[in-house]
């Protein structure tokens, strides 16, 4: 699988080095061991949902999409990651917010134009970050970004009705540099827009 082979390459190289001879101190080893586990977790993750799912897949499974959101296993990593919570340059945040009766009006059409955006801009502004972070702080962040592009793969492949539309972001984005608000706007937009939108899809599940 395709982002199996890329969670393998890593493990094989910037992983092992933190656990391997090079090692000088109790903390590197500690990170060492809470990245290995945040790769196993993801390459699960992985392994649920890679490139040739089928779509259909993800909208009736709802333990599975569980599963693929690993946002919690991240956070249980940083606990034992010295110094990655700060960024050294600003995420955009997705656009979470939402409004339940204006939401339930839009097409599905617009409905995954809206997600879709959101990871997107998410997934950029990631790498980006991901580049001028260090050690553990940048193996956390390239996780992050293979998970957000899973689901913007995912959604894109999603057979619906009407006419595609082209994503646009519904707000202005805020920026942190906060690791941990970057994970909690994630996680709302996963909880929120992108399950309501995924659950309303459910009825296809009867003729599958």
């Amino acid at each position: 699988m395709r982002h199996q082979s890329r969670l393998e390459a890593f493990s094989t190289g910037q992983i092992l080095h933190l656990n391997g001879p090079n090692v000088d101190s109790p903390g590197a080893a500690k990170q060492g061991m809470a990245l290995s586990r945040l790769l196993l977790l993801c390459m699960v993750a992985s392994e649920v949902w890679d490139a040739w799912t089928r779509p259909i897949d993800f909208v009736c499974n709802r333990a599975a999409r569980r599963a693929m959101n690993i946002v919690p296993a991240i956070n249980r990593a940083l606990s034992d990651c010295d110094g990655s919570t700060t960024l050294l340059t600003s995420v955009q945040l997705p656009c979470t917010e939402l409004h339940l009766a204006s939401w339930e009006t839009k097409s599905d059409q617009e409905k995954r134009a809206d997600v879709v955006a959101s990871l997107r801009v998410l997934s950029e502004s990631v790498k980006a970050a991901a580049l001028r972070q260090a050690g553990c702080g940048a193996l956390i962040l390239q996780r992050l970004e293979n998970n957000i592009n899973n689901y913007a793969l995912i959604l894109t492949r999603l057979q619906l009705s009407g006419p595609a539309l082209t994503p646009s972001l519904s707000c202005v984005p805020r920026s942190t540099q906060s690791l941990r608000t970057v994970l909690q706007s994630y996680n709302q937009l996963i909880s929120g827009k992108l399950e309501r939108f995924i659950v309303s899809l459910e009825d296809r599940c009867t003729s599958q």
